[in-house]
């Protein structure tokens, strides 16, 4: 006769077998990762030059943030390559990019544009005049800000704000305060306009 302890210690075995080989993650795998954003540049370029001299250079202004450490300690190196003209407009193009591999930079633009519906740009200064107008849309026909139409005013100074959006509130007010959404990359450029 067997004894019913050796019954109860092989129904304990195989219990613990079955939920030992239990395969749930409790963690999902991410779908859609954040991808890291090392670099910004937002385009200006002059549409309404009355020069007539043939170089260019001066109608185009780059404002331009890089920080390699994403995260890390070290601050971003902020540069803007020009002042903006008074009274004047820009065509405006942004682009996200992630520089931490040299050999291998990613363009980050491309998978905004890809995935519209899921981001916005957002333009936010306190300088007089200064006007950002959003001049394309996501798939659903809402703002997206990649591409922009910048107009000045007055002289002035003061600051821009970049903020890309991840999963803003679409439509919203067209300010960041009110779009909810969490932050993929924020940045301030330092603005100057002058005659």
């Amino acid at each position: 006769m067997k004894k019913p302890i050796f019954r109860y210690a092989l129904a304990a075995l195989l219990v613990t077998s079955f939920v030992a080989c239990d395969d749930d993650d409790d963690s999902p795998e991410e779908i859609n990762p954040e991808e890291l954003i090392t670099t910004v540049e937002y385009t200006l370029t002059k549409t309404d030059d009355d020069d007539d001299d043939d170089d260019n250079d001066d109608d185009v202004i780059v404002l331009k943030a890089v920080d390699n450490d994403g995260d890390g300690p070290d601050a971003p190196v902020i540069t803007v390559s020009d002042n903006l003209d008074t009274n004047s407009t820009y065509s405006g193009n942004i682009r996200f990019l992630n520089e931490s591999d040299p050999g291998d930079v990613e363009n980050i633009t491309e998978e905004v544009q890809d995935e519209s519906n899921d981001h916005e740009v957002f333009y936010a200064s306190p300088i007089s005049g200064l006007q950002i107008t959003k001049d394309d849309t996501d798939n659903n026909g809402n703002p997206l800000g990649l591409r922009t139409t910048v107009t000045t005013g007055a002289a002035g100074t003061g600051n821009l704000t970049v903020t890309l959006l991840h999963e803003p509130n679409k439509p919203n007010n067209g300010t960041v305060s009110n779009a909810g959404g969490e932050p993929d990359a924020e940045v301030v450029f330092p603005i100057t306009i002058e005659d």
